[in-house]
């Protein structure tokens, strides 16, 4: 089972990736020790070359994290059919007890690279980069959580077994199980639309705001945070009801197989990818008054926020083309 192609592919990436924090990350304890850019000692001078070198490799391996993410629920998606009781991903992690921590975990690490990676974008336009010490502290941050996620992802391909029979959508997003699943589909449809609907118009009026007073990103990272929860509790109480034409049928992953046409994938794509840069505008909003970002940051800050407007207006539009083009009827 571990010999399959994309599982050979998701761990080397988990493994360069632990390499790779590991050694930024005890080059990082350093930095944020002795980082001087006043100084012109030997030790100063070869942190300063170093330093590019360090950035860079990391930047490439949160870059792949990003995208294994997607990689890991597509490929359990894919694997369904080799389990019993399987009919979607859902079936494939809970073939053992890592599946879902494993995918919590590479959640994580996806918006902490999202973060890192637009914190380093935007220290690179300093000219003299303010944010060094402040990216390779977050490093410290990451670093334990790739180490996490990556030796959950191991655990959980090592203990993959095709006989045992796994429990799948039918029995985790229902009213009738305990757990956060059984909440969230549990949740009256027309408060979750609702709820929704008022997250969009936050978000968006937060995110006008910024693009036109240059303030505010850091309300804007809060509510998007806050779409994000109430996007997802909506797909599983009453979004996917609309996709699979199916009152009862609350499962937030078959919608990323063919027979719905791969819909999930504009739904998630767009919403993490929003959900990425507004918290990434968070992080980096209370640096736009360094002296060296005063000129840079707005117009950077200003598109970021106008690229995430777009990623949750793209959620809200592609809900109401499923619902318009539903034949379900929740509401008379």
């Amino acid at each position: 089972m571990i010999f399959r192609t994309p599982i050979l592919t998701l761990l080397l990436v988990s493994f360069l990736a632990l390499l790779v924090a590991l050694g930024a990350a005890w080059f990082g304890q350093r930095l944020v020790r002795h980082w001087d850019l006043a100084s012109g000692s030997r030790a100063q001078l070869e942190m300063e070359r170093r330093t590019e070198l360090v950035s860079t490799l990391f930047a490439m391996v949160m870059l792949a994290e990003a995208v294994a993410l997607f990689l890991f629920v597509f490929n359990a998606d894919r694997m369904a059919a080799l389990f019993v009781g399987a009919m979607c991903a859902v079936g494939t992690l809970n073939v053992n007890g890592y599946g879902f921590p494993a995918l919590y975990a590479k959640i994580a690490v996806f918006f902490a690279a999202a973060v890192w990676l637009i914190v380093d974008h935007v220290d690179r336009l300093g000219r003299d980069y303010p944010l060094t010490r402040v990216k390779y502290a977050l490093i410290l941050g990451i670093a334990p959580l790739v180490i996490l996620a990556g030796g959950l992802e191991l655990a959980y391909y090592l203990n993959l077994r095709t006989d045992v029979i796994t429990s799948c959508c039918s029995k985790l997003f229902t009213p009738a199980n305990e757990g956060i699943g059984n909440e969230m589909a549990g949740l009256a449809p027309g408060l979750s639309l609702w709820a929704l609907a008022l997250a969009e118009l936050v978000v968006l009026g937060l995110g006008a705001y910024a693009v036109r007073t240059g303030r505010g990103h850091a309300l804007f990272a809060l509510a998007g945070a806050v779409f994000f929860a109430v996007a997802l509790t909506a797909m599983v109480s009453v979004i996917s009801l609309y996709v699979y034409e199916n009152p009862n049928h609350h499962c937030p992953f078959c919608i990323l197989q063919r027979e719905y046409f791969y819909i999930g994938y504009a739904f998630y794509v767009p919403l993490f990818g929003a959900t990425a840069l507004a918290l990434g505008l968070g992080a980096t909003a209370p640096f736009q008054r360094r002296a060296s970002l005063e000129a840079v940051l707005p117009p950077v800050a200003r598109r970021f926020t106008l690229w995430a407007m777009a990623g949750f207006a793209t959620y809200g539009a592609v809900t109401l083309l499923v619902i318009a083009r539903s034949h379900l009827i929740l509401f008379g």
